[in-house]
């Protein structure tokens, strides 16, 4: 029966999944292939088949802006599929290759593939620096925010606005003899003067915005990405796996002490409230066999609940180190969101009032290091062991909260010294008032 239902239903899904991942090279190269000619396509019908320029003066700031976007997107998606062709290039030998001709998957020959390659880089190649001309220039940090010293104050008027947005400075370096104030506000005066403040206005609108766009879909990315990894893998690849393997009557039903303690204890009541009831009640009282017949019939369901529970834990732990693995390579090819995103906090952090940031401070601290934060910890810990299947050890526990909160504690307390004291010195004693 388990062999005719795994040749019906679980084999065909396994061969069409390994079909799948033996066309995955040539599937891969035809999708980088087709990003590169959109890019020539769009070369050849708007700019005479010459590289993209966004500092034409023939399109407007939104179709240069349109422009931006497909192109950003078509080398992202191009970069990816390169990616994917060189490592499933790399996994696959002759013996795949040979299965592959088996199960009718053809393979493109090799010169189509050097030739698919040669058009790809010739027409990438002219966009190496894209990402990181969009970091560095579209995303300029503290552009917005950060106050400007006495030397840039010194230049030319037509000149300030340019280096105002080209040649930011720290936060933590802009402390000096006069207070701050008053640059900031001969620098907005000679701003509001200067002709050209307008445009800059409405450019630095463009980058902000595009900066929140970004940092808004990489944050639901790093966190929708890891949890469909672990949902999908644990229905379509892991579970089944795993339950194809775990053979019912040989299954472990317990993976430590406490999942048979707390078995032993749920039976145990179950029994005390059959005799209890057997006890009270009004209608005949049920026999001795009848009593060992009803806990019999529990202790199948109890080991039936804890096998299922035991197999949830092992896939858990295979399908958390899948999510793992998405979510780091998520951070290896997103470096250029990355940069737009710290900067997009260190905008947001910043920018908040001196008691909105003591507020934040003493909630994450509170939380985290304060008096009620071990039991919060624990909690944490517990449900951890418990997703995993691993033994709870008060002792490890109890290691963790004393030294985890101190260290965190002692992270904070000198952020606060080092950083916060010298940027926002009002924000610190706002904080110290508060904490008061």
């Amino acid at each position: 029966m388990n062999n005719s239902v795994f040749s019906q239903k679980i084999y065909p899904f396994l061969l069409a999944a390994y079909q799948w991942y033996l066309r995955t090279p040539a599937r891969s190269l035809d999708e980088a292939y087709k990003a590169a000619l959109e890019i020539k396509a769009i070369e050849d019908e708007h700019f005479d088949g010459n590289k993209i320029d966004f500092d034409s003066t023939t399109y407007s700031g939104s179709v240069m802006d349109y422009f931006e976007s497909d192109l950003r997107k078509l080398l992202k998606n191009a970069r990816m599929r390169l990616t994917e062709f060189r490592l499933s290039r790399y996994f696959l030998n002759e013996s795949n290759q040979k299965v592959a001709i088996k199960y009718g998957v053809e393979y493109p020959s090799l010169d189509l593939i050097l030739e698919k390659l040669r058009v790809i880089d010739n027409i990438t190649a002219k966009y190496t620096h894209f990402d990181n001309e969009i970091t560095s220039q579209d995303f300029p940090p503290q552009a917005a925010i950060a106050p400007v010293d006495s030397g840039t104050i010194q230049t030319k008027s037509q000149n300030l606005s340019t280096n105002f947005h080209k040649k930011p400075r720290s936060k933590a370096n802009t402390t000096g003899v006069l207070p701050r104030s008053i640059f900031s506000t001969i620098t907005r005066l000679q701003l509001e003067l200067d002709p050209n403040s307008e445009q800059d206005v409405v450019q630095n609108f463009r980058h902000t915005q595009r900066r929140t766009l970004i940092s808004v879909r990489f944050i639901l990315l790093i966190i929708i990405v890891p949890i469909l990894t672990h949902q999908l893998s644990k229905a379509l690849v892991v579970g089944p796996l795993i339950d194809r393997a775990r053979v019912p009557h040989q299954m472990v039903i317990f993976l430590n002490n406490e999942m048979k303690e707390e078995a032993l204890e749920k039976l145990e009541m179950y029994e005390e409230k059959i005799k209890f009831q057997n006890l009270v009640s009004i209608q005949k009282p049920l026999s001795d066999e009848e009593i060992e017949t009803r806990v019999k019939e529990q202790a199948r369901e109890i080991a039936i609940e804890f096998r299922s529970e035991s197999a949830g834990a092992i896939k858990n732990v295979l399908c958390d180190i899948l999510s793992v693995v998405a979510f780091i390579w998520l951070l290896v090819i997103s470096k250029p969101s990355i940069a737009v995103l710290k900067d997009f906090f260190d905008h947001f952090v910043y920018g908040l009032s001196d008691s909105a940031k003591a507020f934040i401070i003493i909630l994450f601290t509170d939380i985290f290091v304060g008096f009620h934060s071990p039991h919060g910890w624990e909690v944490i810990l517990e449900s951890l062991s418990r997703h995993w299947g691993l033994p709870e050890s008060r002792s490890l526990i109890s290691l963790f909260i004393a030294t985890f909160p101190v260290i965190l504690d002692t992270m904070f307390k000198y952020w606060i010294f080092r950083y916060l004291n010298r940027i926002s010195p009002s924000a610190v004693a706002t904080y110290r008032n508060m904490n008061e």
